[in-house]
């Protein structure tokens, strides 16, 4: 089974999937594909499950279980993030293919700005997106960023920990949440007593949780989060949308003062079907978007201060970092197109750009390859498969 995961990541897979009665499936490139021709059994999955759990006390329970968390490491391959459930009166399992070594932002495709926002000593970052966008790799690389050149502490609470971070220039201090700390809420208040320098919250999941984020920030830390929200605008809309609406005021003013930036990511295929790239929409909080949170009528106005803000601070829009894609070769149109905000308005600066720069009525359109097959020495790695009791 181990030589399955190896393939798998080998072949840029970023989720594997185990179910009774499929294939062994990855994701590759976006898509589910299968990697072998035997189908798994109930007891061949509960095996691998009990395999994955490093718990003792858990693996007696396993009969019990019905959704459970916990993170797994395969020696010279990398981390996986692991959730095993129950479907069907039998087990199933998603992991998540995390690297040994953290990205950086060149290697991730983030523009120049993001070292100017990981230099923040105080406020708020937010990295926000769908799941599976990404923003863990987004995480890690701020947290690296930092790690490498400030002198300082770095508190994480995750659930579970994904990527492993070394003591660079700073003291790192990971904390899982569960066998470390009860939960975000316990964790972060107790963070506060711990002298870190930065804090990074796995995920912001609640009113509480984000009302003691804001106090960190407020009180000198550099605090670092995630939402599941599509862009800057919608994710200001629900952290406020979190509170009671007499509370609401308040927290828009706090939200204005703690808040430095917002990271909101896409993830696309690539032009030549191999890979995928990261559309990223990225907002700093600049004096003026600080007065239009303040003002709270004008939340919508946020996008158009983001576009004009490019040249200046370094901030782009969706769409204005999906037109570079295109530019560049790294998508093809109809991804973009699809991807944006807003399609019809992308289309036509995207002719506008077109017609300006080479006299021609389009953007240039790239054909994406046909998927690749599973190659012979995965498929049928399952014959025979015995795992032992």
């Amino acid at each position: 089974m181990e030589k399955i995961f190896k393939a798998a990541v080998d072949r840029g897979a970023s989720d594997l999937h185990i179910k009774s009665g499929d294939f062994f499936r990855a994701r590759i490139n976006g898509d589910l594909v299968a990697l072998t021709n035997q189908k798994l059994t109930a007891d061949q999955v509960k095996q691998i499950a009990l395999h994955l759990m490093s718990n003792e006390d858990d693996k007696k329970l396993i009969d019990k279980i019905k959704d459970y968390d916990c993170s797994w490491a395969l020696d010279g391959v990398g981390r996986f993030r692991v959730n095993i459930m129950r479907q069907r009166g039998s087990f199933s399992i998603i992991m998540r293919a995390i690297p040994l070594t953290v990205p950086s932002f060149e290697k991730l495709g983030l523009p120049p700005v993001m070292a100017r926002i990981a230099e923040n000593e105080r406020g708020m970052i937010l990295v926000t997106g769908v799941t599976g966008s990404g923003k863990s790799s987004t995480m890690a690389a701020l947290v690296d960023y930092i790690n490498a050149r400030e002198s300082g502490h770095i508190l994480t609470l995750e659930n579970p920990i994904e990527f492993l971070h070394q003591d660079k220039k700073c003291s790192v201090t990971q904390r899982e949440i569960g066998s470390d700390t009860e939960d975000f809420q316990m964790g972060l208040r107790a963070a506060l007593r711990q002298d870190p320098d930065v804090i990074l919250i796995g995920e912001l999941r609640d009113a509480t949780t984000i009302d003691t984020a804001m106090k960190a920030a407020e009180t000198g830390h550099l605090l670092m989060s995630t939402l599941h929200t599509p862009d800057a605008t919608s994710t200001v809309l629900r952290m406020m949308a979190m509170f009671a609406p007499e509370e609401q005021d308040v927290v828009r003013i706090r939200l204005a003062e703690s808040l430095k930036a917002v990271i909101s990511q896409r993830l696309l295929p690539k032009a030549t079907g191999k890979g995928r790239v990261v559309a990223a929409e990225i907002m700093i909080v600049t004096p003026a978007i600080r007065d239009l949170i303040l003002d709270g009528q004008r939340l919508g106005e946020i996008k158009d201060f983001i576009e004009q803000g490019k040249q200046q601070y370094g901030m782009q829009t969706f769409d204005q970092c999906l037109q570079d894609l295109v530019m560049k070769g790294d998508v093809t149109f109809e991804v973009a197109k699809a991807a944006a905000s807003n399609p019809s308005d992308f289309e036509l600066k995207m002719t506008m750009f077109s017609e300006h720069a080479h006299g021609s009525s389009g953007a240039t359109q790239v054909a994406e390859p046909p998927g690749e097959e599973a190659p012979a020495e995965v498929v049928g790695m399952m014959e025979g498969l015995e795992i032992q009791q």
